[in-house]
């Protein structure tokens, strides 16, 4: 549970080229999503967002790291969260054309807290 109910916090497994031009961003906004690319996924928790970055970034790159941030919950509370998998394995659908919207919603910056590599 989120500790200012004013904000809900987000995870979200980034491999080296998004994390680039978030950092083009200051940290503060996500890239817009490729034509292949309809929804924007953050998860719920560190641990799924680790295992993604870890399990999936690292072989498709060589690169992958676990950002955090926190978004306003009025915002948040227009999505539904999924469980995809296990009891951990939850996350968001944003579809691509509400990023802006979330984008503008991210309050402070996008963390990079933990990283991993080849």
């Amino acid at each position: 549970m989120d500790a200012d109910p004013e904000t809900t916090t987000l995870y979200r497994p980034t491999g080296p080229e998004e994390i680039e031009l978030v950092r083009a961003s200051g940290f503060r906004r996500w890239p817009p999503r490729l034509p292949d690319q309809p929804i924007f996924y953050p998860v719920t928790n560190e641990a799924y967002a680790a295992q993604i970055a870890r399990d999936w970034n690292v072989p498709a790159s060589g690169y992958g790291c676990v950002t955090r941030f926190r978004v306003r919950s009025d915002v948040m509370r227009r999505y539904a969260v999924r469980q995809v998998g296990g009891a951990e394995h939850t996350e968001w659908w944003i579809p691509a054309e509400d990023l802006e919207t979330l984008n503008d919603a991210i309050v402070g910056v996008i963390e990079i807290i933990g990283e991993f590599r080849r």
